[in-house]
């Protein structure tokens, strides 16, 4: 038999699959409503199908679907609107309503695509408790499905969830866009695996036993990816373009292009080479860091200057081989560089345990020395029969025997996130599906001493931790039940962590607890993602409700509810008596603020600290360990890019400079001058404060406040209007103009280079026109939040704002020659300004009596960026794309525009699982007392790829001072050391 060829994870940034360019997309069936309601014998409960406008949903074969983007609004920056559009046209099959199943359904039906069909023929038995969130005892002897689909059904109004319990068939598989298997037995999978396969149906089938995990994907002959990693297009300046047979680029700038062989790109705003301009994909070969070559440009014109050079995803097809094949002959994605050779076994052991199974009509029992023989037995008789490996790891095998009994939260929440995200690839043909095996293992969970565990203690004892106990024994369930721990953060990873730390009774026994803190309230974007939140909880506290919620997926939780934040201000709350009856923190949370305060506490008080963070397809996890592992300070780049503020205020070159440019006008507009203007206005040392001053920064405080209470002050809705138009052509002419007359279109520097050229862009000004609608955009939201500032009433009647704005007469532009103009901060930081001191004495001599202007008490505008009625993203929209039309800048629609100026972190509920799994895989082993480094695992993935790396964390750094120790040690100092280090 030939061995099995392996692909490792791929890099976050490589060339993808080996593909044919594609300029069309097949097409995809769909599950008609009417057909599925005629299955009366086998569906049931269906679940609520019409929208949340009371409308019901109609089903789509043109993908035109609307979406929900207040719902999805964070999965869609992840996704893209054409994948999803895919998605809620896609009705999707699940079978095997265990842990793993109940996983990947949530986070299906989460996801947003067209119906959910969950299919189980089983019972609910005690196993299933520890893991299962939705099964209770009260459900012991039910139909899995049946109890199921009555909570899954909650999670999204747009996705009905529909029940099958009868044998499954072909013709009624045939409906479904994409087929899922979990805990089926070895000739279902294979004939339906055959099925799916001659019908180009994808087919996905996922196990979990214990400690262990197998993925399969079979999308068929001819796949098609759109995208094959979801990162925005690449693009570069280009500095030169020379002339011949190949081209080459070289570009400009102080970082690599970025761009990798095979790589397809086209060009625009080039000058001189127009032929470039506009032309169809063109596919390069990278030479280094700042150049490619290009086809033949020998017959173009000669390149003069100027030039962008942009990647563009090209769809490609992908062949997979059907399950009955690739069993044979395996491609296995790594997930461990080192477990080659014990993934290859791990495909043998999978197999033999069906057989096993069939022949013993059950799972074999937990630490049971006879059935671990007979399942080694199995294995070898299939590596002899096929060849398949040379040496069989036969220790591996037995303790797969071991634990496979075992079912573990953990393990389910991440492969049924990894699953979950393959199903969403195979519905939306977004991102690069696993090709075609996976294969996981968590074995350093197990105790390092392997003495603690016995067939006795690992016997089952009809509890809901069986699942769990089957693998770790009943004392060390005792030990997680006395554990006392902190959450900080009840949104997505906080929610899954709970439910996890539920599910596996963590703080549920006598003397232990799970404390969790969030002082946000539950808001309509949280749905998507936060599973432990529904439409009615919108408003309430996301704390108290998540600690409702897993108190029903477990009555036994010990679970206390905060709203407080964490840092300096709460420290009565979270004090040393506080800390010191911990044994560890969870930190979930999205600001790196939070992270490093927690990071600090838990150094001081030496306590673990469990962290993690996503980033749409991405995440990581780190586990923290007093004494012995570096902390997250030390080991995380926590450093934040900020934009040079010459290139914000005069040469922005991205839509991302125009952007931060217009949060920065609405901030300073409509929040920080209402906020001078009020504290002068009620704080009566205000202007002592202000002769203390350097004297620039104290005039231009005293002129935005004078502007504000007097010059600038509106009376009525008109003057707000007029103020609107006034504040355009300063901004979008004059200023524009202003620039141009320092630094004019052919200037150079001094070295007779031109000074517009590379990253600075010559900008032209606008010519104010009302029938734009750019234009007016701005007006309309420029002048309601100007009159929000002073409570005044606003109007959104274009047509009546189109009328005043056309009679406001603007003053000429003037050129100014004392303006000085910065072209680096450099600069900015070295130039002192001149002072008026004449005009800051009148201002202050003017501004004296604070109390004739106290009726006019402004009213700060707070950004607000999920809001859509309130003018604040129509004015960063308009603002910001009329500055890119200044310098010729492609814009940005209002979604990318709140992604950016909102600086919104893009999520998707499947990474969440899968990160929330392995956090709780590393909180096993600190229960367990671990004391070797080799034990514990930081994780790196990125779903979209897909690709995982698990590492070793960096061990503490060791310092000598007599004694030896560590960051832990140090941040201790109330008396004698909890714990000592030998010196090396």
């Amino acid at each position: 038999m030939d061995s099995p060829s392996v692909q490792a994870g791929l890099e976050p940034r490589s060339a993808g699959p080996k593909t044919t360019a594609l300029t069309t997309k097949p097409g995809v069936s769909n599950l008609p409503w009417a057909a599925l309601a005629e299955k009366k014998k086998c569906f049931w409960g269906r679940a609520n199908t019409a929208s949340p406008s009371g409308h019901r949903r109609m089903a789509t074969s043109d993908c035109q679907a609307k979406i929900d983007e207040g719902l999805y609004s964070r999965q869609l920056y992840v996704l893209g609107h054409e994948a999803m559009r895919k998605m809620v046209s896609s009705d999707v099959f699940i079978s095997g309503m265990k842990g793993l199943g109940v996983e990947i359904a949530k986070n299906i039906i989460l996801s947003g695509v067209k119906s959910v069909t969950i299919h189980d023929m089983g019972s609910v038995h005690w196993c299933d408790l520890s893991s299962q969130f939705y099964f209770s005892e009260d459900d012991l002897g039910k139909n899995r499905a049946e109890v199921s689909q009555v909570h899954l059904a909650e999670l999204n109004n747009y996705v009905p969830v529909f029940v099958y319990t009868a044998q499954l068939t072909d013709s009624f598989l045939a409906k479904f866009q994409v087929v899922v298997l979990t805990d089926s037995s070895m000739e279902e999978m294979l004939h339906i695996g055959d099925f799916c396969h001659s019908r180009s149906i994808p087919f996905i089938t996922a196990n979990t036993k214990g400690l262990f995990g197998q993925l399969f994907c079979d999308f068929g002959e001819d796949f098609v990816v759109s995208d094959p990693n979801g990162e925005e297009p690449i693009s570069a300046l280009v500095h030169h373009i020379s002339q011949g047979c190949p081209g080459v680029v070289t570009c400009l700038g102080a970082h690599s292009h970025g761009f990798v062989d095979g790589d397809f790109v086209t060009f625009s705003d080039i000058e001189g080479m127009t032929e470039l301009n506009g032309y169809e994909p063109i596919k390069i070969r990278v030479l280094g860091p700042y150049s490619f070559e290009i086809e033949d440009t020998t017959f173009f014109s000669k390149y003069e200057k100027g030039g962008v050079v942009t990647e563009v995803k090209m769809p490609a097809r992908i062949c997979f081989e059907p399950l009955r094949a690739s069993l044979k002959n395996p491609t296995i994605s790594l997930v461990d560089y080192d477990k080659l050779e014990c993934f290859k076994t791990l495909h043998l052991a999978f197999q033999a345990l069906h057989l096993f199974v069939k022949e013993q009509k059950d799972l074999p029992k937990p630490r049971d020395q006879l059935d671990a023989d007979r399942l080694l037995e199995l294995t070898r008789d299939l590596n002899n029969q096929t060849s398949f490996q040379d040496h069989l790891n036969e220790n591996l095998v037995r303790m797969f025997s071991y634990v496979s009994a075992g079912d573990l939260s953990p393990i389910n929440a991440f492969l049924g996130g990894v699953t979950a995200q393959e199903v969403l690839k195979a519905c939306s043909g977004k991102f690069t599906p696993l090709q075609q095996w996976l294969y996981f293992d968590a074995l350093n969970c197990l105790p390092e001493d392997d003495k603690l565990l016995t067939k006795e203690t690992c016997a089952l004892r009809q509890s809901r931790y069986d699942g769990q106990i089957a693998v770790f024994g009943a004392d060390f369930q005792e030990r997680l039940g006395k554990q006392k721990y902190f959450v900080v953060g009840a949104g997505a990873i906080g929610c899954e962590l709970l439910k996890n730390f539920a599910m596996i009774g963590l703080g549920a026994a006598e003397g232990g607890s799970i404390i969790v803190t969030d002082m946000d309230s539950i808001e309509r974007s949280n749905l998507s993602r936060q599973f432990l939140f529904r439409a009615s909880d919108i408003s309430k506290m996301k704390s108290e409700t998540a600690a409702a919620a897993i108190r029903r997926m477990n009555p036994e939780c010990q679970v206390k509810a905060h709203r407080d934040s964490v840092g300096t201000s709460t420290e009565h709350v979270y004090n040393d008596d506080f800390f010191q009856e911990l044994d560890g923190v969870a930190v979930a949370v999205d600001n790196i603020k939070a992270r490093m305060y927690m990071d600090q506490r838990c150094i001081y008080y030496q306590k673990l600290l469990l962290e993690s963070g996503t980033l749409g397809t991405k995440g990581h996890t780190q586990v923290i360990v007093p004494f012995l592992t570096n902390t997250y300070g030390t080991a995380s780049d926590t450093s934040e890019t900020a934009f040079p503020m010459c290139t914000l205020k005069n040469f922005p070159s991205t839509i991302e400079h125009t952007l931060q440019w217009a949060r920065d006008e609405f901030e300073g507009l409509f929040k920080q001058q209402a906020d001078r203007v009020n504290q002068y206005l009620q704080d009566s040392s205000f202007l002592d404060r202000i002769d203390r001053l350097m004297d620039a920064e104290a005039l231009e405080i005293l002129e935005t406040i004078h502007s504000r209470l007097v010059t600038e002050r509106p009376n009525s809705w008109k003057d707000c209007i007029t103020w609107a138009r006034n504040h355009w052509q300063e901004l979008f002419h004059n200023n524009i103009q202003q620039l141009l007359h320092i630094f004019p279109p052919d200037q150079t520097t001094s070295s007779g280079v031109p000074f517009w050229y590379g990253d600075k862009r010559c900008p032209h000004p606008l010519q104010f026109d009302s029938c734009n609608k750019m234009h007016l955009d701005y007006i309309v939201a420029a002048a309601n939040l100007y009159a929000q500032n002073y409570k005044l009433p606003g109007s959104r009647d274009r047509n009546a704002i189109q009328c005043i704005v056309d009679t406001v007469t603007v003053s000429p532009f003037i050129p100014k020659s004392e303006v000085k103009i910065h072209v680096s901060d450099e600069e900015m930081k070295e130039f002192v300004k001149d002072v008026d001191q004449q005009q800051l004495e009148e201002l202050k001599t003017i501004l004296a009596d604070a109390s004739s202007h106290r009726a006019y008490v402004m009213d700060p505008v707070h950004f607000e960026k999920d809001n859509d009625i309130n003018f604040h993203m129509d004015f960063i929209v308009a603002a910001s794309n009329l500055r890119a039309e200044n310098y010729g800048i492609p814009q940005a629609d209002r979604h990318k525009s709140k992604l950016i100026a909102g600086r919104i972190i893009p999520a998707i509920t499947t990474t969440t699982s899968a990160v929330a799994g392995l956090v709780c895989l590393e909180l096993y082993k600190a229960v367990w007392g671990h004391q070797q480094l080799s034990s514990y695992r930081n994780s790196f993935l990125n779903l979209a790829q897909p690709f995982f790396v698990f590492v070793q964390p960096q061990q503490a750094p060791v310092q000598k001072a007599g004694l030896c120790y560590t960051y832990h040690h140090s941040g201790y100092s109330r008396g004698t050391l909890s714990r000592s280090l030998n010196p090396p």
